[in-house]
Parts: C-alpha cells; sequence; structure tokens
C-alpha cells in the first residue's frame, strides 16, 4: 500500500512471524525488527517503480549510518505485522526513514523506529547526493 500525504511518502509491507524469529519467551527477537525494516525499506522502494538492485547498477549503495527502535508490545509467532514505512525527504544525501509495526488482527502498535541511511558511490565510497534514478522515481510522490 503506497501513500502520499504532503512531503511524505509512504508503503506497507506485511511480514507473517516465523517461529525462527521468536525467542525462547514466544517473543519475536528483537534484533528480527531490523530485518524487517530491510524488508519494509526495499519495498518502500520498489514501490517507486526502482529496486535496491538498480540503484547499485548505477554505483551507488546506501550504508546503515544510524537505527532506533522502541519496543510497546511483543509480537509472537504466526502475527501478521504491518510494517509502515515512511520517507519525509527527497534531496537530502542522508534518508531517514521511520517505520510503525503493528499487528494486523489487533491494529496494536508493535514497535517504532528509524534507519539512517547515506548515499554513497560504489567505486569511492563517498558521500554524494542522491543520484538522479533515486529523486525521479519518488520525486512525482512529493509536492512541489
Amino acid at each position: 500500500m503506497v501513500g502520499l500525504e504532503n512531503e511524505l511518502f509512504t508503503n506497507t509491507t506485511e511480514i507473517r512471524v516465523r517461529y525462527a524469529d521468536t525467542d525462547m519467551m514466544n517473543f519475536v527477537w528483537h534484533g528480527k525488527y531490523l530485518e524487517y525494516f530491510e524488508v519494509a525499506r526495499t519495498e518502500l522502494l520498489r514501490a517507486t517503480g526502482i529496486s535496491y538492485a538498480e540503484v547499485e547498477k548505477n554505483g551507488y549503495q546506501l550504508p546503515l549510518i544510524e537505527a532506533g527502535i522502541k519496543y510497546k508490545i511483543p509480537a509472537i509467532y504466526d502475527d501478521i505485522l504491518e510494517i509502515e514505512a515512511k520517507i519525509k525527504e527527497l534531496h537530502s544525501p542522508k534518508v531517514h526513514i521511520e517505520y510503525k509495526v503493528i499487528r494486523k488482527a489487533t491494529k496494536e502498535l508493535v514497535s517504532e523506529g528509524f534507519t539512517t541511511h547515506l548515499f554513497i558511490r560504489n567505486d569511492t565510497k563517498k558521500a554524494v547526493r542522491p543520484p538522479k534514478i533515486y529523486v525521479d522515481a519518488l520525486s512525482k510522490y512529493f509536492t512541489k
């Protein structure tokens, strides 16, 4: 699901909690949330019409430079989670994405967090402005 609200691009992805994602308490292990964020981030980009693989083929990478998570209630085995990912800026070399993880059945907020990434060139590993392929794909979702 893709949304547009002023200068905000949103996409929601569903994930079913696997047994392997849980710990001895039957809760989703805390580190799995970063994996869920990665799935949501990849699908967010795909929803714009480009893939992360295309960004890399064009000579760019987006390493993670910061992340944060707040856990509200535990997700458990077989829950269907909706992971909402939002991008608020288009032209910054840093890509800051905010996430909400919602238990679909009850609409309860399970966790929320963010990741911040930096565009770099594959060859030099130096920070750069967002590439044209990225700006072109996302610009239609941002108001002028």
